[in-house]
């Protein structure tokens, strides 16, 4: 059976071409057998750079998303497009326009304007570094400064996740529950923080570990991944999350966008999917 042909799709931006990327992914996987070829062009801010971008897409047709805000460039670059007959979308048009209809206001069409060093980018970094610092149990003396508290036994996706909430610009802060160790008594304590258990299915559990345990070179015969063990852990941890009145949050089919999603929802609900 033959692959399928490539599909070139071009990511025309003059930032850095985030949104569109997000976009094609969300978009391509929407689609089965599609093999996909991207074509990143970032920062195009001028006409001499612009004509590179054409070249490329002379060299290999397919659809481009664009965000260009500057009209002398984006009509060169739709021009070429029909020229080539090949589909071109201004992903951001459709949002700017009824965003506009309702304020009553025109957009100021400034690129890269949502990466200026404002208040929330600030916050994102104060966030991260507050993060890191709090990786892994660490610094539990001021885990009230927290806006959310992780808590979970190991390999539940504490970090990661933690680290995407971070750059959302919400300090979080993870504790590992560890068979034989107490947890702080500082996270009993907390009145401020969001405190939420992150749970998975123990047979998924023991996969992660085990290729945690290949990948670290050691010995796989050892409570860390055996099912009894690992069924108590997890059993443990829904009752200390019972008694304390945590919301429970199960990992084991959520990535970690949607694991994140899931504790921003009960952030600001109370509620989750999983009850």
């Amino acid at each position: 059976m033959n692959p399928s042909p490539i599909l070139h799709i071009h990511l025309v931006s003059d930032a850095t071409g985030e949104t569109n990327h997000q976009i094609a992914r969300a978009c391509l996987v929407q689609f089965d057998g599609v093999r996909a070829k991207e074509h990143v062009w970032s920062l195009v801010r001028t006409r001499s750079y612009l004509e590179k971008v054409i070249a490329g897409l002379e060299a290999n047709p397919g659809p481009v998303l664009f965000t260009l805000v500057d009209p002398e460039l984006r009509r060169r670059l739709e021009d070429t497009c029909r020229r080539l007959e090949v589909p071109f979308i201004a992903v951001l048009d459709p949002v700017l326009s009824a965003l506009g209809a309702h304020l009553g206001i025109k957009s100021h069409g400034r690129p890269g304007r949502q990466h200026e060093l404002d208040a929330a980018y600030f916050r994102r970094i104060e966030a991260m570094d507050f993060t890191l610092a709090h990786d892994d149990g660490q610094m539990v003396r001021d885990l009230e400064d927290a806006d959310i508290v992780v808590v979970g036994v190991s390999r539940t996706s504490k970090t990661p996740t933690s680290l995407y909430l971070a750059n959302r610009g919400y300090k979080t802060a993870n504790v590992p529950l560890v068979p034989g160790i107490d947890p702080p008594e500082e996270l009993f304590r907390l009145r401020k923080p969001l405190v939420v258990m992150f749970t998975t299915d123990p047979a998924r559990l023991i996969q992660v570990r085990r290729n945690r345990v290949l990948m670290l070179k050691q010995r796989e015969e050892t409570d860390y991944v055996a099912l009894d063990q690992v069924r108590k852990e997890v059993a443990d941890a829904r009752r200390l999350a019972q008694r304390h009145g945590w919301p429970v949050i199960d990992v084991t089919r959520r990535s970690i966008e949607e694991t994140a999603a899931a504790v921003l929802q009960y952030l600001e609900t109370g509620e989750t999917d999983d009850g």
